[in-house]
């Protein structure tokens, strides 16, 4: 049976990915974007050469007046929804120091706030149709570790992963899972070029290598699959062992 689905943040990098494989595996797909028009359109064609349906939504989730209608345009084009992924973030780090008040909001605003209220808008959804639902918020594996210059973003996924267990709590009576997944360093760029910093992450990755893409989508698939129906509230942390060790030092490079 199709199922739905709604993957925030999805024009490029890990969204992009998981909602090609959602696609792979029986889901319609709604996508929104902010800046990336072109790969957008792109994970649009690729969903719909999958004999699926997709449509693209042009969001800027910084904004709290786009998240009603981003649903809005979710629903005229679905009706209902059976999985939001909570996908959209920026990644952006500065010394604590040197945080201006614009940087801050940005980074509150859409890694914890659209999150926040993205999955509210979705959950009332599920309850209106019925749905016994799925919400998956990208976490990081920065909600454990405190890394040097990253007090904002860090503290915003922190957020993102108390969130988690509250919406889960509250969404249990209506048969809704809610859970997160932590990435570590995932590759996003081209596979066959090697920086210098991702070498250095590279000796820190207890595993000997840098994730991909897919491996968080499978674990979205997995924690939205009936097989996972008796997990709810909990973390996935995927970073190939990164906070196993202590850091030798306290650097850490952008």
């Amino acid at each position: 049976m199709t199922k739905n689905a709604l993957v925030t943040g999805a024009g490029r990098g890990i969204g992009k990915t998981i909602a090609i494989e959602l696609a792979k595996h029986g889901y319609d797909v709604c996508i929104s974007y902010c800046n990336s028009e072109e790969t957008a359109l792109d994970t649009k064609a690729q969903i719909e050469a999958l004999g699926r349906r997709c449509v693209a939504v042009k969001s800027d989730l910084s904004k709290l007046e786009e998240i009603p209608k981003l649903f809005e345009a979710y629903e005229t084009a679905f009706g209902t929804i059976d999985l939001l992924v909570n996908n959209a973030g920026i990644t952006k780090f500065k010394p604590f120091l040197e945080v201006d008040p614009e940087m801050f909001e940005l980074l509150t605003a859409v890694d914890y706030r659209a999150t926040f209220f993205c999955a509210q808008a979705a959950a009332k959804l599920m309850i209106k149709h019925g749905t016994r639902g799925s919400i998956v918020n990208i976490c990081s594996n920065h909600r454990s570790m405190n890394f040097p210059i990253a007090s904002v973003y860090g503290s915003a996924k922190t957020a993102v992963f108390k969130l988690t267990q509250h919406i889960a709590l509250e969404l249990a009576p209506y048969g809704i899972r809610v859970n997160s997944i932590s990435p570590g360093y995932i590759k996003v760029s081209d596979p066959n070029v090697v920086s210098e910093r991702e070498k250095m992450m590279v000796s820190r990755i207890p595993v000997g290598r840098i994730g991909q893409p897919v491996e968080i989508a499978n674990m979205v698939r997995y924690l939205a699959s009936d097989e996972a129906q008796f997990i709810t509230g909990s973390d996935m942390l995927v970073d190939g062992g990164a906070l196993l060790p202590a850091l030798m030092d306290n650097t850490y490079i952008k």
